[in-house]
């Protein structure tokens, strides 16, 4: 995943990010939408072909350090799904 800031203001940040898929943008978005000093966070596939995607997040407090703790809170519930998912699971 790579991330470039296409704009910076102090309540605003938008990202142009390449080399993900949007299943993972998305999980940092609901995690975004769950902070309430998050006003928006919207994320959508530029263009299909290059697979560029754009987010554009609105908050109250720093929009950068909103997404740090976003993307943490996603990793940690994916790790906890993992850990539940290997002791349901029996592998030969």
């Amino acid at each position: 995943m790579n991330a470039q800031v296409i704009s910076s203001e102090p309540k605003e940040i938008s990202l142009s990010i390449t080399e993900t898929d949007i299943g993972i943008l998305y999980i940092i978005q609901h995690e975004l939408l769950k902070a309430s000093s998050t006003d928006f966070a919207g994320v959508i596939v530029k263009h299909p072909l290059t697979n560029e995607c754009w987010m554009r997040v609105n908050s109250s407090s720093k929009p950068l350090g909103e997404i740090k703790k976003a993307t943490d809170s996603a990793i940690k519930m994916a790790q906890e799904f993992n850990q539940l998912f290997h002791s349901q699971i029996k592998v030969n």
